[in-house]
């Protein structure tokens, strides 16, 4: 072992042991919760009544095993920390969530997805071995065959079950450009259908496809985005300064071709938050030139949110416009794509709101139980992160949208705000398997329910 990769498990070791340190300095009838500087949750929360728990030491990339292709991280390592350790060796985790902030805890505990979705799965699916701190305190190690319940039901449980402290991951092997294709669709109906091939091919016209997602503009106007990693050397565009990666889409007909670094490719989306940082004017031309470059992320924006968020600058600019204040519509749900063309015709019917991201997946295998949808079936995950007036009951679109996905056969994430009933909650995100995990890893509840955490937002 280098001298390098000792003093990273040391740092490691001794992190492990403030946090712990920490988590049994929580008064017992205090709540438990993480000191964390940034968040990609969506939902306002009660303020907690004690001091999270320390994870300073859990931010870092342990070890990268290129010849295994495993890397060793703390649960609170960003996805752009061991990105940039694992680019170096042509490597890269199988699933890389979007934003650049999203810890791989994180990305377990609550589900990320991406573009490799279609072929690798969910983050969870690449974890080959994962130390939890669990509600009892005590540090556990989970694997497929090792405490293999709290392994299996900890990926959608948002901390309610414990907290990921180191986890061990699959890698694969990257090329160091990835060539694009951005195909132009009139009707919903062709676009889910060309998606619904690639997927099951893994391939277009004969041509391998690393990656897969889509937007959609309006009705008549939707795009999918196939990507192919290659070796070949040439020009690459770069949207982190003055042009904007969603706006390159866009085009009349027929399809066009773009090529990104690897690099930009995996963080495309993060420079503009999609398309939300058009909310704070860094999409006008005259702002964008003048907006520090350093400033042009997501956990900028997403910090510029929580104190929207926090005193209700949104809400006092409409009242002081003489319009009704608006409700947050901020989710992403999953629909089996042989409904999701029915699914989109309703939301834009229903919901003004757009664009809209469309990403494919597949589970690579076994079923989890707090998130069940079925493997071996390809699924859609349709993203919509804006604001709507409000209705007559509180979250009035929210619960529209709960009940179509529901209908549908599909689940919603439960990053944003949700308003289900405990009974529909239980039915749909784990039960009697979620019960009975948490009694086990958490006898004394000193951890939240999930149901208090995600709906009724404690």
């Amino acid at each position: 072992m280098s001298p390098q990769a000792t003093d990273a498990r040391t740092a490691h070791t001794a992190g492990v042991e403030r946090l712990v340190a920490s988590y049994w300095a929580v008064p017992p009838t205090a709540s438990v919760r993480l000191a964390k500087t940034t968040s990609n949750l969506f939902r306002s929360r009660v303020r907690p009544t004690a001091g999270g728990l320390d994870t300073s030491g859990l931010t870092g990339v342990i070890a990268v095993d290129p010849q295994a292709r495993t890397a060793d991280v703390g649960g609170m390592c960003s996805y752009d920390t061991l990105v940039a350790a694992t680019l170096p060796h042509g490597l890269a985790p199988l699933v890389v969530p979007q934003l650049k902030t999203i810890t791989l805890g994180g990305a377990v505990t609550g589900l990320g997805i991406e573009s490799t979705s279609f072929r690798n799965g969910l983050p969870h699916e690449s974890v080959l071995e994962m130390d939890i701190l669990t509600g009892a305190g005590e540090v556990v190690t989970t694997s497929p065959s090792q405490h293999e319940d709290l392994y299996r039901a900890f990926p959608n449980s948002y901390g309610t079950l414990g907290y990921a402290v180191r986890l061990r991951i699959e890698l694969e092997p990257v090329e160091a450009f990835v060539a694009l294709r951005h195909l132009r669709f009139h009707s919903l109906t062709d676009l889910v259908s060309a998606m619904d091939g690639i997927v099951a091919t893994g391939g277009m016209n004969g041509e391998r496809v690393d990656y897969l997602d889509g937007v959609v503009f309006s009705a008549d106007e939707s795009y999918l985005c196939v990507g192919t990693q290659t070796a070949a050397a040439g020009p690459v565009s770069d949207y982190t300064g003055q042009q904007i990666y969603y706006r390159s889409i866009q085009h009349d007909d027929g399809v066009t071709e773009d090529r990104l670094t690897i690099h930009d490719y995996l963080w495309r989306w993060d420079t503009d938050w999609f398309w939300c940082s058009e909310a704070f004017g860094v999409q006008r031309p005259v702002i964008r030139r003048l907006w520090p470059r350093r400033y042009r992320r997501s956990s900028f924006y997403s910090t510029l949110m929580r104190y929207e968020q926090q005193f209700h600058i949104g809400d006092r600019i409409e009242r002081m416009r003489g319009r009704p204040s608006r409700e947050r519509v901020v989710q992403d749900v999953d629909v089996p794509i042989e409904r999701c063309a029915e699914f989109l015709h309703w939301f834009l019917a229903h919901v003004p709101i757009e664009p809209i991201w469309l990403c494919p997946l597949r589970l690579r295998g076994h079923g989890w139980p707090l998130y069940p949808i079925l493997p071996n079936h390809t699924y859609v995950n349709v993203g919509f992160w804006s604001t709507v007036p409000v209705g007559l009951i509180t979250g009035e679109t929210n619960r529209l949208i709960e009940h179509e996905v529901s209908e549908l056969g599909g689940r919603k994430s439960l990053y944003s705000d949700s308003y289900y009933s405990p009974e529909e909650f239980g039915e749909l995100y784990g039960g009697e398997t979620y019960r009975s995990v948490k009694k086990r890893y958490d006898p004394d509840s000193r951890l939240l329910a999930l149901y208090a955490k995600a709906v009724q937002r404690r």
